[in-house]
């Protein structure tokens, strides 16, 4: 999103954790050998097979003031399916509602919200990351290890992820992400700037899989700071072609 000099802030759907985020170190036991790039491995699977599911999502931006109250709203509801062909299209359900005052969506943000929120680490992306083991916690009831994932170096273009992930001990699996996409962009008459946000995924006939992408956050504009929230819902999993939706596991 990104805030103009000119007072038209355009938000960026991201946070500010590459300098700012504060990663806790956790005891526990040594992880096993390799863990990232087992982890990696494993996002391949669980990429691949998610390609071959359509899903509906729903993404919601809501400006708020310094009361806590709601200011403007965005919403949109996409469902992600397959042309007649088999080609990955993106199909908008009704209009989007767009009722932002200080804030712009751009280009960043839509690309976050398909590259980098749902966290996708596969082992064709993995050598972008250096990562550092942190210790074990339980993450929506899983016990997990958990790993810091940042960039080596960002290319012109590029949207990568910097933070946190939680990884299942049992299959190695990624159950939940906390971080923010980035790079933050600061220009001379604008700047981008992204939300820190947190992913939390749930098993899909044995893939794990993005329910929920949220974040409440306050971005740090030059033209003045402005908090908002985001929400983002994965739902109505299908394998392509099949009848009938795809229940998760409890």
């Amino acid at each position: 999103m990104k805030y103009s000099l000119h007072g038209f802030r355009a938000f960026g759907i991201g946070f500010i954790v590459a300098s700012g985020f504060l990663v806790p170190s956790l005891a526990g036991e040594d992880p096993p050998p390799n863990l990232a790039r087992r982890v990696a491995a494993h996002e391949a699977e669980d990429e691949k097979a998610r390609n071959d599911y359509t899903w509906r999502q729903t993404f919601v931006l809501e400006e708020v003031n310094d009361k806590g109250m709601q200011t403007g709203r965005y919403s949109e509801v996409r469902d992600i399916l397959f042309s007649p062909d088999g080609q990955r299209v993106e199909q908008m359900v009704g209009k989007a509602a767009d009722t932002l005052t200080h804030i712009k969506l751009t280009d960043e943000d839509f690309q976050d919200l398909r590259e980098v929120q749902p966290l996708l680490l596969t082992t064709e992306r993995f050598f972008m990351y250096e990562t550092q083991f942190k210790g074990e916690e339980t993450a929506e009831g899983v016990d997990c290890w958990v790993l810091l994932i940042r960039p080596r170096q960002i290319l012109a273009g590029q949207r990568l992820f910097d933070g946190l992930i939680w990884v299942s001990k049992a299959d190695v699996a990624i159950v939940k992400a906390e971080g923010e996409a980035v790079p933050q962009i600061h220009g001379l008459k604008h700047e981008n700037l992204f939300p820190h946000f947190t992913t939390v995924r749930r098993k899909v006939d044995g893939h794990w899989f993005p329910v929920s992408t949220h974040g409440d956050d306050t971005l740090a504009f030059r033209n003045g700071a402005q908090r908002e929230r985001i929400s983002v819902r994965y739902e109505n999993y299908k394998r392509f072609s099949a009848e009938t939706t795809i229940r998760f596991a409890q």
